[in-house]
């Protein structure tokens, strides 16, 4: 369900609504983590601009934003994974902006070729392992995940899930589509447990053995790592070893101006502060994420070490989901 916060300074109900002269901007989110309000905070301390925001799933989001259309409220929209901000984009939802502070903070690889969206944080689709079943040192790269030796012993989360979408997508853009494709039927004949709803649950298959290998995104181990899920997981990840592909696939969660919005300079000086240095490291230090330009300052991400990106775009990633997701139907990814 949509949730329509009051202005982050949290000291109105929403129907106290400040005077028209009040600088605002309202922001649409499709990322759950509360710690974001904290860096929302400091925008607003270093801006004067109040902080609207509605939370929900990306996909409830762009929906939303499609039936209000032009009466829509949302000034920022944001969105988890390179798929959604490019179907955000694709449907009309967002506009271009020219901003030079936008282009220096965002490498061009994690921003929209027409300047509709911009990164501000990433997040690697890494490998990970129980040495008690598999052998780390037999995996270096993704294509390792179909070998057959791995039969039986890799664990995968559903078809739907758009983080392995996006990571098809990557492969096709490197390899090919032929490739990419027999590099999918290799990993689904190496699968023989039932495939996972989430991360989370993948990981704790494999400390507890019952899974050798699996993909997942970086930080949801790091977390669990770090006790944020409780005692019981921190344990289980004792068990676990996260091997950083090379190259590895990057991805990020990305902004964008709505077409709808009624507060432009605000919404883009929102996007400016979140994607720079310091707001990239304020959203990406509690979730563990990575920020646009270093790797984290967490004893968890150092312990990860550092990666290097295959440098595939984000929007070539969009452009090829829909390839990708055809890929893995037709090899009984379920």
């Amino acid at each position: 369900m949509l949730r329509f916060l009051a202005a982050l300074s949290l000291v109105a109900p929403f129907a106290a609504i400040p005077s028209v002269e009040a600088k605002e901007v309202r922001v649409y989110s499709g990322r759950h983590y509360n710690t974001d309000r904290k860096a929302y905070k400091q925008f607003s301390e270093q801006t004067g601009i109040k902080v609207r925001l509605i939370e929900a799933t990306g996909i409830s989001l762009v929906e939303r934003l499609k039936r209000e259309g032009v009466n829509s409220n949302a000034d920022v929209i944001l969105l988890v994974d390179a798929a959604r901000i490019n179907n955000a984009a694709n449907a009309g939802l967002l506009q271009s902006v020219q901003s030079d502070k936008l282009l220096s903070n965002v490498p061009a690889r994690y921003r929209d070729l027409s300047n509709k969206w911009f990164g501000f944080t990433r997040r690697v689709r890494a490998i990970i392992v129980n040495p008690n079943v598999v052998d780390p040192n037999t995996i270096e790269t993704y294509s390792d995940l179909s070998k057959p030796r791995l039969k039986g012993k890799l664990c995968l989360r559903k078809r739907k899930n758009v983080y392995n979408q996006s990571l098809v997508a990557d492969q096709i853009v490197l390899k090919g589509e032929a490739k990419a494709t027999t590099w999918v039927k290799g990993m689904v004949n190496n699968v023989s447990q039932p495939y996972f709803s989430g991360d989370v649950s993948l990981i704790r298959a494999v400390g507890q053995g019952k899974c050798g290998v699996g993909l997942v995104n970086h930080y949801y181990l790091a977390r669990m790592q770090a006790g944020a899920s409780g005692k019981n997981d921190q344990k289980i990840t004792s068990n676990v070893k996260l091997i950083m592909p090379n190259p590895a696939h990057v991805n990020i969660s990305a902004a964008g101006v709505a077409k709808s919005a009624k507060n432009k300079n605000e919404a883009v000086q929102f996007i400016e502060f979140i994607s720079s240095p310091e707001g990239s490291q304020l959203i990406a230090g509690p979730t563990y994420e990575y920020p646009l330009k270093n790797f984290g300052t967490s004893k968890e991400l150092k312990n990860f070490g550092k990666f290097n990106s295959d440098n595939v775009s984000i929007s070539a990633l969009g452009a090829t989901q829909k390839a990708a997701i055809q890929v893995m139907a037709n090899a009984g990814w379920r």
